[in-house]
Formats: C-alpha cells, structure tokens, sequence
C-alpha cells in the first residue's frame, strides 16, 4: 500500500489546525507547530476532507454497562491522557489534575482527588501506586487505594505519558527523549539517561515499557533504547526508522504510539518509518516493514494490527509480515490505537466513534459513537468489557451485546 506522507513546501504553506496542534519545535524552545499527518500529500494544495462514514451491515451490537465523567478529560489542547486498569479498578484522570478510582464493573467512584495540576502524562498504575506526570514536570505518586498522595518529584521537561513502574523503580519519560529512574517508595532520583531529540517531532512520547530488569522506551529520532533498571546504564539500542527527506518535516521519525510487549517480542511503529518486532532481551530485529503510525500497534491472534497516520487500518501476519487485510475507508479521520476486542479490532476517531472491523478481513462489524469531542485515547479491554475515554471526559465502559 503507498503511504501518503507530509510534505513542507514553502514558508506560505497553510497547515490545518490539527496539524498545528500535534507537533513541536524543540529546537527552538517551544515554538509549537503542527501535523497530524492525516494524509496531507506532497502535491496537493488543498487539504482532502476526513472520509465520510459508509453504511454497512451490523453483526455486532455494543452495549454501554456505565459511563461517568472525568473532569474536563484531554482539554483543549493536545494530550493523550489513557485510564488504566489494576484488578477490578480503573483509574482515569483529567487535565486539571482530577484524578478518579472506580469499580470497573460498574463505575461506582471509589475515591477522587484534585492535585489542581496541569496532568499531562496519565494515568500510570502498579504495585499500589497510581502515577502521574505533569507539563512542569512534576511526577505525583497516591496511593492507589487511598488516592492519598505518597511522593511528588520534578524532572526536568513536561512529562506526556504515564510513568510507569516494576514496583522498585519508577521510570519517567520527558518530551524532550530523557528517561529518569525514581525510587518508587520515595521519588528519589536513582538515575537519568539523556538522549538528544529530533529537531522538528511529533508531541508527546510513548510511556515506557518497564520489566524487572529493563527500561525500554522508543524516541523522537526512530530508535527504541532499552536501560538497566538499576543505574540506568543502556543495555541495547535498535535504530526501528531512518530519516530521510530534504526538510526537517520529511525527517521525522518518532515514535510515539508506545511500545507493546507480548511473550518476548517488542512490537513497535514509528511515523515516517516502520514497524517492527523486536527480541525483547537482545533488541535483535525480527522483522521489519515500512509504515508511519503515531498512534501505536495491538497483536491477537497471531496478527498484528496498525493504525497508519493516513487512517488506514492494517492487519500484518507476525510470522511473514505479510499484509493481511487493509481498511483504508476511514481515512484522514485521525484514528485511535488499536486494540483487540473479542473477535474483532476496536479503534476511535475524531468523530467520538468507535468501530468494531472483524480480524478476519476487516471489514466493519459494528459502530457506536461516544463522544462527539472525538476518541484521542487506545481504547482499553480487559475480559469482556471494553472502555473509551472520550476526548471531553467521557469514560464509559460497554460490553458486546
């Protein structure tokens, strides 16, 4: 399939507005551009329109359980606050800084706090702790059970995705590709990996993949770093993309849609780039094909799926990286991650609607809208119940009918 990509041709080009809110000039300060890469082409002046949905026959029905409101969930501008789930709790958070403790089941709130912080990296959750990172830099530990708040640290740039932890060591990632170490029972600075990030990027990072014994987190210019838990020492580094391009924008490679982890291999997607599989312990690549996603990848039933930045949904077998199917009616309308849900693969869009397509051939089985803010946020699954964190706060929780 050929991939739409981005191209910068002079300083009177006109950037959509949403393109303007995902991307970041780190090389000068914080002069904050734009691109959500939502296919944009290289030789064309006018912006193509999202893809108008199309009808199609529903196999399957999706059936709220409960919904409840968290705060003012991803604000105004652009975040990609995530709720997370530990036993039979989920956690979610807002912008403000109101962090929520509820029954999965069934929504009741088992407690709320407002930290009255600007949240930025939320939410992460494990060994009794929920976590936080904030846009000055503040990482906040509660008590998960409590809410009661055990440490708060700074680091030294805003924090954009979920600290994430192996219950002695709390790993944070910065926008501007550092990676700190803190004691997980104090906040204590243990250790910090510095790297130097691309010059033109995407906002935000991937949270941190954390095992007892590695670190591993995927950065602004395409390479995936894993570090020693203890002393933060790097332990391998892969190269997943390569920049190419005459322009800063042609170069970007980031990699932002997280890392997935699943029996030993690393599954990973970078914009501009590739995809690839990786031995978790060596980095060793497994293999790799060309793609560009800032959303992330999911993996069930021996596949591998993708949201590509042009909207297109990917099904790659992970023996032969073989594309299986591909479903490029939602184009343009800046898709979710994907996720696994059942038999089927879930992913949002800008619209607040979340589509169910079949992992067999992805076709589309099933539709429900949200919320009308759009879905920014991977949808969530654990058992048979799938969550959706709507862009306006919306956390509602539904099952296949």
């Amino acid at each position: 399939m050929k991939r739409l990509s981005v191209a910068y041709k002079s300083s009177s080009t006109t950037w959509p507005k949403e393109m303007r809110e995902v991307m970041r000039w780190k090389h000068a300060a914080l002069l904050a551009l734009v691109i959500l890469a939502a296919g944009c082409s290289s030789n064309s002046k006018k912006e193509l329109p999202p893809a108008e949905l199309t009808d199609f026959k529903e196999e399957v029905v999706l059936q709220k359980q409960w919904d409840r409101s968290i705060g003012d969930g991803q604000g105004k501008t652009y975040n990609m606050l995530v709720p997370a789930v530990e036993g039979n709790t989920i956690y979610a958070a807002d912008v403000t800084g109101v962090v929520m403790s509820l029954d999965r089941m069934n929504g009741d709130v088992q407690w709320k706090k407002d930290l009255e912080l600007p949240v930025s990296g939320a939410v992460g959750v494990g060994y009794g702790l929920v976590m936080l990172g904030t846009l000055q830099g503040d990482v906040v530990a509660l008590d998960a059970s409590t809410g009661e708040e055990k440490w708060r640290s700074r680091v030294n740039s805003e924090v954009l995705a979920p600290p994430q932890t192996n219950g002695d060591i709390v790993v944070v990632q910065t926008q501007d590709d550092h990676l700190v170490g803190l004691d997980a029972s104090t906040g204590d600075q243990r250790w910090i990996y510095d790297s130097t990030p691309g010059v033109l990027t995407l906002r935000g990072t991937g949270a941190p993949l954390v095992t007892n014994h590695l670190a591993i987190a995927g950065l602004s210019t395409g390479k995936i770093v894993a570090l020693d838990t203890r002393n933060g020492v790097p332990v391998w580094e892969q190269r997943v993309a390569i920049p190419q391009g005459r322009s800063e924008l042609e170069r970007i490679v980031d990699i932002d849609g997280g890392l997935l982890l699943s029996g030993g291999t690393l599954y990973v997607a970078s914009y501009q780039g590739r995809m690839a599989a990786l031995e978790m312990e060596s980095g060793r690549v497994l293999w790799q094909r060309d793609a560009s996603s800032y959303a992330g990848v999911a993996q069930g039933f021996g596949n591998v799926y993708v949201s590509l930045a042009s909207g297109t949904v990917e099904a790659i077998d992970e023996r032969s990286t073989t594309a299986l199917w591909s479903n490029d009616a939602l184009a343009r309308r800046q898709l979710s991650a994907p996720e696994v849900f059942s038999s089927y693969v879930a992913v949002g869009d800008m619209e607040g609607y979340l589509h169910l397509l079949s992992q067999v051939d992805g076709r589309f089985v099933g539709r429900t809208r949200i919320d009308s803010d759009g879905l920014r946020a991977r949808p969530l699954v654990v058992g048979d119940m799938i969550y959706v964190f709507g862009n306006s706060g919306k956390l509602e929780a539904l099952t296949i009918r």
